[in-house]
């Protein structure tokens, strides 16, 4: 595949900024982002909205940042060091939303603020773990989401998100067109947790086209951080100056190559790996 460009050794890389939260096993939330962003040469930085206590078993609990402190991360980074594009990621409450939305809204992170803002609006674990609270589903939709340049959601999100239950293309269209409605300027809808079918195609809807990226259905258990490795690669791709569909293109390619590479890890979900990248040449 084509990677992204590398900066010269003592050359700045590009920037990102994830805005999400831990997994204390590694395999998901800001460690997954971190390793895709770093892996893809692009310099991470975090605002840790949530710390969650969680193994390859599932999320046993969650402890909250305060918003303010959330908030402060953001605008502390983007006013020193700038960034050429963020993503979220668990955000846990309507508090902590509400604080990221106006932040971004006063350092220009989102559609209309000139850096792209991927919103993976994480609701639960692939354990079916709740990892945002339920009245917080408006927040998403009404406050963070009407900000995104790209929204991200899970076939479970799509369904708290919108109401629309997605078994086929005909769903999956529908999904599309009621998440762009909700404000975001493109919006995926993705194919990989749906089992039926052979191929885990990922639907990409502007409010005008739809794009289709397909991609062989890989028989793996490991594909805990899937969800976020695709997020942050797009996010990367953004940051490098990459339209949106070209983002997620590079991002779907980035995370099958990453499904390949997968791990088992303790007694549960091992994780999608991007160190697949350390065994490739120069680009």
């Amino acid at each position: 595949m084509k990677l992204l460009p590398l900066s010269p050794n003592g050359q700045t890389p590009v920037r990102a900024l994830t805005i999400a939260g831990t997994d204390s096993g590694g395999g998901a939330g800001i460690q997954a982002d971190s390793r895709t962003m770093a892996l893809c040469g692009v310099h991470a930085c975090v605002a840790v909205a949530a710390v969650t206590v969680q193994n390859t078993l599932g999320v046993s609990g969650f402890h909250e940042i305060p918003p303010e402190i959330v908030a402060g991360q953001v605008r502390t980074v983007v006013g020193d060091i700038g960034i050429g594009a963020a993503k979220t990621g668990m955000l846990a409450s309507t508090a902590i939303i509400e604080a990221v939305a106006q932040v971004c809204r006063e350092v220009g992170i989102g559609r209309d603020g000139g850096i792209p803002l991927v919103v993976d609006p994480v609701a639960a674990s692939m354990h079916g773990d709740p990892l945002l609270h339920a009245e917080a589903l408006d927040a998403l939709r009404h406050t963070l989401i009407p900000l995104a340049t790209l929204v991200t959601p899970n076939l479970d999100e799509v369904r708290l998100l919108t109401g629309i239950e997605v078994v086929d293309e005909v769903t999956a269209r529908k999904a599309a067109e009621a998440l762009h409605a909700l404000g975001a300027q493109w919006a995926i809808v993705k194919g990989g947790h749906l089992r039926t079918s052979e191929m885990s195609t990922d639907l990409l809807f502007d409010g005008d086209t739809f794009h289709e990226l397909p991609a062989p259905r890989l028989a793996t258990g490991n594909d805990h951080g899937g969800g976020d490795t695709l997020a942050a690669a797009t996010t990367c791709a953004l940051a490098h100056g990459y339209s949106v569909p070209d983002a997620v293109a590079f991002a779907k390619e980035w995370t099958f190559r990453c499904l390949e590479a997968s791990y088992d890890l303790g007694a549960g979900h091992g994780p999608v790996s991007p160190l697949w990248r350390l065994h490739t040449g120069p680009q």
